[in-house]
């Protein structure tokens, strides 16, 4: 895996790959950064495009010193671009490189013996200050091959978005004064996948939906996987989730090994820019890969679109994919904001699916663990 800095994305994770215990590496994603970050306030007044206006990258992009980063800082060339100056830049200690204790990895207990270990995670983050904002870029590896982009928010509320109105506020000061305004944190990363290489990806959505009927101890549902060909956007629902499969790669139980997104908390937005287009508030947006397709919103060359309902617009079909991830936070301030504002956090996770035949570290005993062990069709039991 190789890092990089830019002046709008801030971060950049390149060539990302995981290597299962006794496996070669496979490579995973081919790149993944953030791809827009909005932040309109709840009065309608401001709306701010922090990744494609201000950047994340150059005068932005803080240094970081052991309090932020007790393991290693990694240093890179920032060149002076951002809010402040454009010029030449100076090698800084922006990048902190830490294994941290990802808690229990696994317990199982047979006989009165417990089988039980703990795990490691790779953690990598970046601080970037935009406005009175002060916003952690994190991604996590854990030892199992999952991969977590979160991004977390710090320092102050703004205090030039207060209001009147107790509908779009929250009271901050004594009494019922000082009513800072709500608005939202609206976030979208971009995956450009390369699970064993690129091209030939597939994606796939799957949904598990109750038929009516109940077994004698709990309902029936019956699951799908639907095979999503073209270019276009999804929306979350209950037990649904996505994966990008290669179907030409496939781990020693002969199932194709992909990769699953699962979102996690999030509040669905429409990006201000997308307002009154078809494809407008997505959860997730699958595109086929474009050079110059960067940025969920306000892209750069307009030629390609000016974001992700442009870019899936035309429907085409899908074999070197992006996938367009959006995760938004609804802050409505309180009183233990300030000062500083705690850190709070948005994100998902990537999960692998069939990488291997069993998990990534298999502890001895259980090697001969594979399907069924007691020989007996599970619908039995």
């Amino acid at each position: 895996m190789c890092w990089r800095v830019e002046p709008d994305q801030g971060l950049v994770l390149d060539d990302v790959r995981f290597a299962p215990a006794g496996h070669e590496a496979v490579p995973v994603l081919a790149s993944m950064t953030m791809g827009q970050l909005e932040v309109p306030y709840d009065t309608g007044l401001r709306t701010t495009e922090d990744i494609t206006t201000h950047g994340f990258g150059g005068r932005n992009l803080r240094s970081l010193t052991p309090t932020e980063c007790p393991g290693t800082l990694r240093s890179v060339v920032v060149p002076d671009f951002g809010d402040v100056a454009v010029g030449d830049g100076a090698a800084r200690p922006v990048l902190c490189e830490e294994v941290v204790d990802g808690g229990i990895a696994y317990r199982s207990e047979e006989g009165g013996t417990a089988l039980v270990a703990r795990k490691d995670e790779l953690r990598l983050s970046t601080v970037s200050k935009v406005g009175w904002y002060e916003y952690v870029t994190q991604y996590t590896f854990g030892a199992d091959g999952s991969i977590r982009p979160e991004l977390g928010a710090t320092g102050d509320l703004s205090p030039d978005d207060y209001t009147d109105d107790p509908a779009r506020g929250w009271p901050v000061g004594p009494g019922g004064t000082d009513r800072a305004a709500s608005h939202a944190h609206n976030a979208v990363w971009r995956l450009h996948w390369a699970l064993g290489g690129r091209g030939g990806q597939v994606v796939e959505q799957y949904d598990a939906v109750p038929t009516g009927e109940h077994g004698p101890r709990s309902p029936v549902l019956d699951g799908t996987l639907a095979r999503l060909k073209t270019e276009q956007v999804v929306t979350k629902a209950d037990r649904r989730w996505w994966r990008v499969a290669r179907p030409g790669l496939r781990n020693a139980d002969g199932h194709p090994v992909s990769y699953q997104i699962d979102l996690g908390p999030t509040a669905t937005f429409e990006l201000t820019a997308d307002h009154g287009h078809e494809g407008a508030g997505y959860d997730v947006a699958f595109s086929e890969a474009s050079g110059c397709q960067v940025f969920a919103s306000a892209n750069d060359d307009v030629r390609c679109g000016r974001g992700v309902p442009d870019f899936v617009a035309d429907a085409q079909p899908l074999d070197d994919v992006v996938a367009w991830v959006a995760v938004g936070f609804h802050h409505v301030p309180r009183d233990e904001d300030q000062s500083p504002m705690e850190m709070h956090w948005q994100g998902f996770t990537l999960t692998p699916r069939d990488l291997v035949a069993q998990r990534a570290d298999v502890p001895p005993g259980r090697e001969a663990v594979n399907g069924d062990v007691q020989g007996e069709p599970a619908r039995h039991r």
